[in-house]
């Protein structure tokens, strides 16, 4: 029973609104360093249960992908509270990857969202592509 969940541009809206952290692997089969990555990211989904991994297959979901900008996979993306808190392309290692979850575990999401209101208010972009829907 793999606790990752395929991500599909049907189910991401849903998966991203009703869970306040979800990890995100973009990744294709064909892509070498995507493969060594998947039991990095399934062995840290079953460390940490409490979370939601998601896979999105670029393949299978380019409009995904595109809504993303991701330019290489594997991409690791990180959402909280329907906010991308972290988005880094390349394998991480798994040390690198339990750093990355801990570090999204202590972010204070009221700041965050402190600074995206200044950046918005600044007249920057809204930056969450899954709210512009298609």
């Amino acid at each position: 029973m793999s606790s990752t969940v395929e991500l599909t541009k049907e189910n991401f809206d849903q998966t991203v609104t009703e869970n306040e952290f979800v990890l995100i692997d973009f990744w294709a089969s064909w892509c070498g360093p995507c493969r060594q990555f998947a039991p990095v990211y399934d062995k840290a989904a079953e460390e940490n249960p409490d979370l939601v991994f998601g896979k999105v297959d670029t393949e299978a979901q380019p409009e995904l992908a595109a809504a993303f900008g991701i330019q290489s996979i594997p991409t690791l993306m990180i959402v909280r509270d329907r906010v991308a808190v972290f988005a880094q392309p390349g394998a991480l290692p798994e040390s690198a990857l339990t750093d990355v979850i801990g570090q999204a575990r202590e972010l204070d999401m009221d700041e965050v969202r402190r600074s995206i209101e200044e950046q918005q208010a600044k007249g920057g972009a809204d930056g969450s592509p899954a709210a512009q829907g298609e």
